[in-house]
């Protein structure tokens, strides 16, 4: 795909994410009924289904011929280009009142992500990312930070009641050496916008397992093309699994996360 194509790709998704923005920040700390999807640790809310509804309504209108692929309403629609759509990322925080969530939607082609925009409603940041860069409010994104563990940030929601259901020693093992081998570690509980920060390099890396393609896909291309690294665990960003991201120039190969997630992955 052309680099216009792109770009017009992008400035669709953000109209779209724009479009559900005010519906956010007016339910944002209304303390809204909360439900549950697969267990009380994955909650939902009205608002999550009405702006991926929002969201599906533009998408339709400026870009009829496609796919959207929704965490809240599935698959629907034919073409050949696929929007995987995050209304509310980060629900759990929206619900109860924390700024850190976003929505996220990525445009793909011939399984390639070509474009995405995570939108921050609460900050009104708009993180746009298409084949020819990656830009924060019209501003140019610069993933770099830290080099090493010990001078790093790492946002991470490892290990999750899942991975600790699995393998409980193993992975509070693995907790341990993240611990005691990055400057800081935090679970803010949005990976796409831990994905959006590591672009900008505000944070060095990001680490997350049991994540979807709607999660991701948005900030595996803000980070690539803002000069960091993204590295989907499992083999693909449209595939169920983990992920690993860093700023440009972290070495990561002298970091705890090669064998952490290599572990987890192997596992």
């Amino acid at each position: 795909m052309d680099v216009n194509t792109s770009r017009e790709l992008a400035a669709v998704a953000a109209e779209a994410a724009r479009a559900v923005g005010d519906r956010l920040r007016g339910a944002f700390r209304s303390r809204p009924e909360i439900q549950t999807k697969r267990d009380f640790h994955d909650p939902v809310t009205e608002h999550d289904k009405a702006a991926e509804d929002g969201i599906r309504e533009v998408l339709d209108r400026l870009c009829p011929d496609s796919v959207v692929v929704g965490e809240e309403g599935g698959t629907r629609g034919q073409g050949a280009i696929s929007w995987y759509v995050d209304p509310i990322d980060g629900t759990a925080n929206f619900a109860v009142g924390l700024p850190f969530f976003c929505t996220s939607i990525a445009a793909a082609v011939d399984g390639e992500v070509v474009a995405g925009v995570i939108y921050d409603p609460v900050r009104d940041d708009e993180y746009t990312a298409w084949l020819g860069g990656a830009v924060c409010n019209g501003e140019p994104l610069r993933s770099a930070g830290a080099r090493s563990d010990r001078e790093a940030v790492l946002l991470s929601s490892y290990p999750t009641p899942r991975d600790l259901a699995e393998d409980e020693e193993g992975a509070l093992r693995r907790f341990s050496r993240m611990t005691q081998s990055f400057a800081t570690i935090r679970r803010p509980g949005s990976a796409a916008l831990k994905l959006a920060h590591v672009a900008a390099g505000w944070s060095d890396v990001a680490y997350g397992t049991r994540v979807n393609a709607w999660d991701v896909a948005a900030g595996s291309l803000l980070v690539t093309q803002a000069g960091g690294r993204y590295i989907p665990l499992s083999g693909s960003v449209f595939e169920p699994g983990g992920y690993l991201a860093c700023v440009g120039g972290f070495d990561l190969a002298s970091s705890v996360l090669a064998e952490v997630a290599g572990a987890r992955s192997a596992s």
